[in-house]
């Protein structure tokens, strides 16, 4: 009570300071539905830099506001933005009285869409699952389309990937160094604890980094802005795990000048949508903060968040054809339960010490130091001199009996190589095909692999009796990596004068990751030999030094060694705001140092591959502005501009990290150029924004691994078939189109809203493909292969809506329940394409020692072959409900029940997928195709079906 006395006379002292002067505004703040005070809410005049935040009483007040029509917005994190028209007279102060803010239901939304990210692609031990995650802390009505309806299809805005956007904790940049994305796993099922963010889009400016040319989220964990109270929530779904519980408690700012949040949660799963996907995730979180003072405050953050789940696998056509969308081969049954042999896990805790240093009433420096360190493993099968065990294995398939040719030269009719002639004899074997394996045992046989691994013991009357273990034919080991990151940084923002505000900023990044093979299960048997079977001689030991050993649980094997990174970057940004125009100037500067040192003396490479490799150094600069023109208080123009260059991932450096020290030669660092305009209405009742992009990707490199047949044969007339390195340099990427984004207020209860996608992202040019076969080292032969262009340009790039359309109807009732439904409509979505198929190789016949074409392709059949598959267009309906509840009292009470129903209609449609490059030349890839069964089909990945979402939580 006596604050708020207070509180009224520092009002209306100010009241009486400058009436008759000049205009004010003030008001009140409160939730709607516990009535109290919000604090620290942001209040600002649209299209000026007027703002002011509300004090402890959720008070605030506006001293000098531009007489006439303005539009005030009110907004906090966790709540729905208020935009209120209000008129101002000079010499009066406008009291709005109470300002009642709702919950924003799309924090509860956040909660689905993670359940929808986590479902990763890759088992490289990169951070990426997916871009959408981006997006959480959106309010456009785009954004919230682009994450919330199709973020389930695994759309990307403007067609990029998210190491195209930078995601911040408190300033620090979460993006790996490995691959330059975010790893969302790493603060996975704290929800509560990260609620509080700013996003930009694109290439907007930023008060905490220079960003790319996707955006920029900042995550703030500073204890002192939570709101205080504590929620417990209760949350169940069917995608990628079934159950989460979650409990999260801030208790503000004391007397003391302490402040602290804690937050928790479970998440698990015996089987999630997919078959055999087990779930088991485990997260908490902390926050503490000392204020000493008005100026100082240090906080302490500390994050950790274990996850393990099952991966599951992509299928072809024929695969899914026989078991269905949610087949996985990657799990099998033991001692009656379900056993994933891809588990993927994530651990790696975050301590972030965190000093806010308040100089001026218009300079702040926050400045960080934050430790990383953990592991993330992926776990798979390993064999020798044995059978594979994976049940889709193409030889255990029905198409390998009915795709089978021969192709010896002294049975094949000299008609078979005429122009449209197959180049062998079809000869089916749909007996075979009846009997195939798979039609039988579609699942991972762990009890095989047991008794492979160990020998009878055999009783005097010759019965078994028991059995031994001996040297393991079949194992179960991880890809591991275990990093080590440091980072310092400052973030200076001052405000130089009444028009101009400059951001500046440094930081140092220095990296250790360890990686290797680490056995993790013999599977019954006693020991495993390290050496590699596919190689000859000398080149099949892993470790020359310490050749031939026998290996156990807890061992590494295969490959061992580290990578280092030192990553330094500056940036400085100066915006500048007056009545008609804003416009900001930013400018970027960074280094980064790769090194690799090998552990190993592998036998391959002998001679590159023990020791410290040489330095590797990108410098890098970048240059941004942009300029906002404010046609009135309701409609403005924007236009912001970027280019920079891009030091490639330190995963793309080196041909084959996990062998040698050899990096990729005349390496370039990309170069970034990026355009976009919009047209935005803001209005109490409509907003709207149109916005027209160009992104233009240059000198990308990429790199995957494969097995292929036919494709190594250069001008020595050596190669064949392999294993292989990838190795694409040279990459350019084109990304044009527009979005729009529209919401009515239809009635004070009814809302429509409308967004629309539309891009062309294509490949803009033909790069260079060069092939890594470690095998060619023990013939004497430079292991690198280059195989020229590759004809890519104007193909699409893959997994990407290129159009989204999505039109949406919510009602909310006065009395705290809400109901919603959206349509959205996906298409052009292409299939990831082969770099290999499309290069010379493809055509060049390795049985002709002159290297010419194989006589039987036409440029017709060619240009069928490689047409890249544009999958089917997909309609997906989404229904979104909820109701909250106050209990009165001396402390309220509220709770809230969310719930969606996605996909109801449960419709089957692909996300994503790739060519096979194992037929890496015209007369294989053309049996296997005219066979009408092919063996080596495009694997695709699907999305969810119909899947649901149900969310119960309490706020006390």
């Amino acid at each position: 009570m006596k604050k708020l006395v207070i509180s009224t006379l520092f009002v209306m002292q100010v009241f009486f300071g400058f009436a008759q002067t000049t205009a004010g505004i003030t008001g009140k703040v409160v939730d709607s539905k516990t009535q109290r005070p919000l604090q620290n809410v942001v209040a600002s005049i649209q299209n000026t830099s007027l703002t002011v935040l509300t004090d402890v009483t959720g008070v605030f007040v506006f001293k000098e506001v531009p007489s006439g029509s303005q539009l005030l917005q009110i907004k906090s994190t966790g709540f729905k933005d208020q935009l209120l028209t209000v008129e101002t007279e000079a010499g009066k102060v406008l009291d709005l009285g109470i300002v009642v803010l709702e919950e924003d239901i799309t924090i509860e939304q956040q909660i689905n869409l993670i359940t929808i990210l986590e479902n990763d692609l890759g088992d490289d031990n990169s951070g990426s699952e997916n871009t959408a995650g981006l997006l959480q802390a959106s309010r456009d009505t785009y954004q919230q389309a682009a994450a919330f309806n199709w973020g389930q299809a695994r759309f990307r805005i403007r067609g990029l990937d998210n190491e195209y956007s930078t995601t911040m904790i408190n300033g620090v940049s979460m993006n790996k160094l490995l691959d330059n994305r975010p790893q969302w796993g790493n603060w996975g099922g704290l929800n509560d604890a990260t609620r509080n963010q700013e996003f930009t889009m694109g290439s907007a400016p930023s008060d905490y980094t220079f960003g790319g040319i996707l955006g920029t989220q900042e995550i703030n964990t500073r204890a002192s802005i939570y709101r205080k109270g504590t929620r417990i929530s209760y949350a169940g779904t069917q995608t990628n795990y079934n159950w989460r519980a979650m409990a999260t408690h801030a208790s503000g700012m004391n007397k003391d000048g302490w402040a602290f949040v804690i937050s928790a949660s479970r998440r698990w799963a015996v089987e999630g949508y997919f078959e055999g996907t087990d779930y088991s995730a485990n997260s908490v979180f902390a926050s503490i903060e000392k204020k000493f003072n008005d100026k100082h405050s240090l906080n302490f953050t500390s994050i950790y968040a274990q996850n393990r789940r099952g991966r599951n696998s992509s299928n072809t056509d024929e695969i899914t054809s026989i078991a269905g969308i949610k087949y996985n081969s990657y799990w099998g049954w033991q001692d009656g339960k379900k056993r994933n042999s891809r588990d993927r896990e994530i651990e790696e805790p975050i301590n972030m010490l965190t000093h806010y240093w308040k100089m001026s009433d218009k300079t702040q420096l926050t400045t960080n130091v934050m430790y990383q360190f953990g592991e993330i493993g992926n776990s798979r099968l390993d064999f020798v001199n044995a059978a594979n065990p994976d049940p889709t294995y193409y030889q255990n398939l029905p198409s390998y009996f009915s795709s089978l040719y021969n192709n010896d030269p002294e049975t094949v009719p000299s008609s078979a190589y005429l122009p449209g002639g197959l180049g062998g004899v079809f000869t089916p074997n749909l007996i075979g095909a009846m009997d195939a394996p798979f039609l039988t045992q579609r699942q991972i046989d762990w009890n095989a692999m047991y008794r492979a691994n160990t020998t009878p013991i055999i009783d005097e009357n010759g019965n078994e009796i028991g059995r031994e273990p001996t040297r393991s034919s079949y194992v179960l080991y991880e890809d591991r990596t275990e990093d080590k990151l440091f980072v310092a940084n400052s973030i200076l923002s001052s405000q130089l004068s009444d028009n101009i505000v400059m951001n500046a900023g440094a930081s140092y990044s220095r990296l250790s990751s360890s990686n290797f093979q680490l056995l993790t299960d013999l599977l019954g048997g006693s020991s495993f030999l390290d050496i590699d079977t596919f190689q000859e001689g000398s080149a099949q030991q892993p470790d020359l030094n310490n050749p031939n050993r026998e290996i156990g649980v807890g061992d590494k094997y295969g490959y061992n060694y580290k990578l280092y990174a030192d990553h330094i970057d500056a940036f400085s940004q100066f915006k500048f705001t007056y009545k008609k125009i804003d416009f900001y100037l930013g400018q970027s500067f960074s280094r980064k140092t790769y090194q690799r040192e090998g552990l190993y003396r592998n036998g391959i490479y002998a001679t590159t591959s023990f020791g410290k490799s040489e330095k590797i150094e990108f410098d890098n600069f970048g240059f941004k502005g942009g300029l906002t023109y404010k046609i009135s208080g309701k409609q403005f123009l924007t236009f912001n501009g970027l280019y920079m260059s891009k030091a490639p991932s330190m995963r793309n450096v080196f041909f084959n990290a996990r062998l040698s020290n050899t990096p990729i030669r005349n390496l370039k660092s990309e170069t970034v150029s990026n355009l976009d305009m919009s047209y935005v209405i803001k209005t109490p009742t409509f907003k709207a924004r149109l916005t027209g992009f160009f992104a233009n990707i240059k000198d990308a490199t990429e790199t995957s691994f494969f097995f292929a047949e036919g494709a190594l044969e250069d001008n020595d007339g050596d190669g064949g078939d392999a294993f292989v390195a990838e190795i694409v340099t040279g990459l350019d990427k084109l990304n044009i189109g527009a979005e729009l984004g529209l919401e009515y207020q239809i009635t004070s209860t009814i809302k429509a809203t409308v967004a629309a996608s539309y891009g062309q992202y294509t490949y803009n040019n033909n790069p260079n493909v060069t092939l890594n076969d470690d095998a060619r080292a023990a013939r004497g032969l430079s292991t690198l292969v280059n195989l020229g262009e590759s004809k890519l340009k104007n193909y699409r790039q893959p997994g990407i809506p290129q159009q989204a359309y999505a039109l949406g109807l919510e009602y909310r009732d006065p009395k705290f329940w809400w109901v919603g439904a959206n349509v959205n409509y996906l298409a052009d979505t292409y299939l990831d394409v082969s770099s290999v198929l499309r290069t010379n190789s493809f055509l060049r016949n390795p049985a002709d020692a002159n290297g010419f074409q194989f006589p039987e392709a036409t440029q017709s059949r060619v240009d069928e072959l490689l047409k890249q598959e544009k999958f089917d267009p997909y309609t997906l309906v989404n229904l979104t409900g909820g109701k909250s509840w106050r209990i009165s009292g001396k402390n309220p009470v509220t709770l809230g029940l969310f719930a969606t129903l996605n996909n109801i209609f449960d419709v089957q449609y692909k996300t994503g997928g790739f060519e096979q490059a194992r037929n890496a030349n015209y007369r294989e890839l053309n049996q296997d195709v005219s066979s009408g069964t092919p063996a080596f089909a495009p694997r695709y990945f699907y999305g969810f079906g119909r899947s649901y979402f149900f969310n119960f939580y309490i706020n006390f």
